[in-house]
């Protein structure tokens, strides 16, 4: 039995009436309980219907501007058949034994763009089940057989004339028995997905600023924290004097946390005046003593050596001896930030009863788990209030839960006096780590004397991103974390002789997921080498990549539609004086969904270069919310070009060296392209689009470079000069 289905099935959907509603959800604890709650709560029901005819839907993922509300909203309103316009959001608690991520265990978070996948069967069972009750209320009431009663944008009818809104049935609904396989809708009659033009369900909010972020959070009493952490990854508080920070007006306490000097104040200026005044003294005996070029260094030096084999398939070393050609590049790919436009915060308050957090919530259960500890209560105790986030990339989805714990440390070192808002600087934020790891790749390839693959050997090195987290029991196997080797070690090329292996080194410098997470650089790596060999093959590098992929006709399909609508068999036309044009495609299968992207380039006599134009092609399955899917690819390409043309962290003497985006620089508006986006036809199940736009720009733009120019990129950020 699948897995998604079988989950859902052991979550039977239940009803309960609640002040003239119809609630329906999964794992329902018990209808005596839920009467007794209030009606505007239902925590643990996914669709909610009023008798104001108002329908809400219960969203269990964080939006961060990925449009997950839309996309959830959407699922279920389909099956609901429920008016778009009176269908409201409304963010899940934090429950992972009702809001479960599918995908994920008994975790409740969002993230690996899984929002949709997992959600896909789950919506649809509620939606339907909900439509079933109200038709079954139509029946009764009516005194018509069900099968007689239409559905239509939050109506019923019957041909007698007879109609009802979903408002005017809600509670006689409620009563209904639930329906144990509720029928869903064939595809063909779908009304809301795939429909073009569905406005999102948090625009009207973020424009009219009644959308609630971490920042907009003010509770009675509460108090605002800045915290000064030590400047070296590993580094300790040895000592530190708050005399002449108290004496800034509006400072109210100094506290010393495991992270470093906390400092509250009514309101972020005096916090942050307060901490400029802190004397401090860190122990640096345990910090990080390398700069970024000793790391390299000590990279270099294992790509020199065998490391744990991810995948290995035929004979590598016969192949290379037997190969008429080989190929050969080493890749550099430095620390990245996440850069979230909302730098991290958090707001926190504790009472009798336990503790209440307010923030743009990722991963609920670790970090619910991880509060908790601090306190010495049970994660149940620990309430979270998710907001919309301004972004994260993955930098909120943070096993280490680094700045929840920090606010907890200092609601906990103040006794609770005051509810506390966290608030991190794009200073603090930047040099905070959490970073996407520095790798470096060696790709070898041996091809024969047509051209042809032979064998493919390549070694990654990187820090692990699972190890010494609660996902390293599943993620990391045989000392090889899959997050580092993605991509690589499942290449979609067909080659007979195959070998990946991985170096994973240790050391001080904190490391996370990062948008798309390995195909970041595996992409980078497969996607120019493949291109190298085909230039080698003297075959054109569409033809070239469609002939190893007979087994692959997904990623065959997205290339195909790509280079149809790139004109890739038609001449670029020609560029000013002294300019050269070149055009790179580039295809990646991330987190299910098959992405590839045509590039095209101008290269000024200068050495400076602008990316024009952007063709990106993807098939992610049923494609739910099209404009969503568009916003995100484009978002996706414009998030890859700024870790392609700009972006590293660098460290000096163990020192993070950037701190804002003057030196940390991302895309600007004159420098996006124009991009196209076009969308398979699919059948399959939906997957996710919130990542995997991002893998393939980088590549499609350095092999347009190179196709301009004849330089081959190995190192980002792109220096051509």
């Amino acid at each position: 039995m699948d897995k998604t289905v079988e989950i859902s099935r052991r979550g039977l959907l239940k009803a309960g009436a609640l002040g003239g509603m119809l609630v329906v959800g999964f794992q329902w604890s018990g209808k005596a309980r839920a009467a007794a709650m209030p009606a505007s709560l239902a925590p643990n029901a996914f669709v909610r219907i009023a008798s104001d005819n108002s329908v809400t839907i219960i969203a269990k993922h964080l939006e961060m501007g990925q449009g997950s509300y839309t996309g959830l909203a959407t699922i279920l309103a389909e099956e609901l058949d429920a008016d778009w316009r009176q269908v409201m959001v409304e963010a899940a608690p934090a429950d992972a034994k009702r809001y479960n991520n599918l995908m994920w265990g008994p975790t409740q978070g969002t993230g690996g763009s899984s929002a949709m996948a997992n959600s896909w069967k789950q919506l649809r069972q509620a939606g339907a089940t909900a439509r079933a009750m109200l038709v079954a209320a139509a029946a009764q009431q009516w005194q018509v057989p069900a099968a007689e009663i239409a559905v239509a944008q939050g109506k019923l009818s019957h041909a007698s004339g007879k109609q009802a809104s979903f408002g005017d049935l809600a509670a006689l609904a409620a009563t209904m028995e639930v329906p144990k396989e509720p029928k869903l809708k064939d595809p063909k009659d779908f009304k809301l997905i795939g429909k073009q033009k569905l406005p999102r369900k948090d625009s009207k909010d973020k424009i009219t600023g009644r959308a609630q972020f971490t920042q907009d959070v003010n509770l009675p009493g509460m108090l605002t924290a800045v915290v000064a952490h030590p400047p070296r990854f590993g580094a300790k508080l040895k000592s530190f004097d708050a005399t002449t920070a108290k004496q800034v007006k509006g400072v109210v306490e100094v506290v010393a946390i495991p992270s470093g000097v906390a400092v509250l104040a009514h309101g972020f200026w005096a916090a942050k005046k307060g901490r400029d005044a802190l004397k401090l003294e860190w122990d640096e005996t345990a910090a990080v003593p390398q700069g970024t070029p000793e790391l390299v260094a000590q990279y270099r030096a294992l790509l020199d050596q065998p490391g744990a084999v991810a995948s290995k398939t035929g004979d590598v070393v016969g192949a290379f001896k037997g190969a008429a050609k080989v190929l050969k590049a080493d890749y550099y790919f430095p620390y990245l930030a996440h850069a979230a436009m909302e730098p991290l915060n958090c707001v926190m308050r504790q009472d009798k009863d336990g503790v209440e957090v307010w923030n743009g919530e990722q991963m609920q259960t670790v970090d619910q788990a991880m509060i908790a500890s601090v306190f010495g209560i049970k994660p149940e105790q620990v309430s979270i209030n998710m907001l919309y986030a301004g972004g994260s990339f993955g930098r909120r989805a943070n096993p280490a839960s680094d700045y929840p714990m920090e606010c907890a440390h200092i609601v906990k070192a103040t006794a609770g006096r005051h509810p506390v808002k966290l608030v991190w600087t794009r200073e603090d934020d930047m040099r905070g780590g959490y970073y996407r790891p520095l790798y470096l790749h060696r790709v070898e390839v041996a091809l024969d004397a047509g051209g042809q693959l032979l064998g493919w050997r390549q070694r990654v090195v990187g820090q692990s991103i699972m190890t010494g987290t609660p996902f390293e029991a599943f993620g990391v196997k045989d000392g090889v974390d899959a997050t580092s080797v993605e991509g690589a070690s499942d290449l979609p090329y067909a080659v007979a002789n195959l070998q990946v292996d991985l170096h994973s080194p240790r050391l001080g410098v904190p490391v996370l997921w990062w948008r798309s997470v390995g195909h970041t650089h595996t992409g980078y790596a497969v996607e120019t080498m493949i291109d190298e060999a085909a230039k080698a093959a003297g075959r054109d590098p569409v033809a070239y990549r469609l002939a190893l992929l007979d087994k692959h006709p997904r990623h065959a399909g997205v290339l195909k539609l790509v280079a149809e609508k790139a004109g890739w068999n038609q001449p670029l036309k020609a560029g000013k004086k002294g300019e050269k044009r070149g055009r790179g495609v580039a295809v990646v299968e991330s987190f299910g969904t098959f992405v590839a992207e045509v590039a095209e380039v101008t290269v000024r006599p200068d050495g400076s270069y602008k990316v024009v134009r952007v063709v990106c092609a993807v098939d992610c399955g049923i494609a739910i919310n099209p404009d969503v899917i568009r916003a995100q690819m484009e978002g996706g390409i414009g998030f890859g070009l700024s870790a392609a043309m700009h972006s590293a962290i660098t460290l000096k003497a163990g020192a993070v060296e950037q701190s804002n985006f003057h030196d940390y620089p991302v895309l600007r508006i004159g420098e996006m392209p124009r991009i196209e986006v076009h969308i398979l036809p699919s059948d399959a199940a939906p997957r996710g689009v919130g990542e995997p736009g991002v893998p393939p720009i980088a590549p499609a733009v350095a092999n347009a470079i190179a196709a301009a120019t004849g330089k081959r990129l190995y190192d980002l950020p792109f220096k051509l000069s």
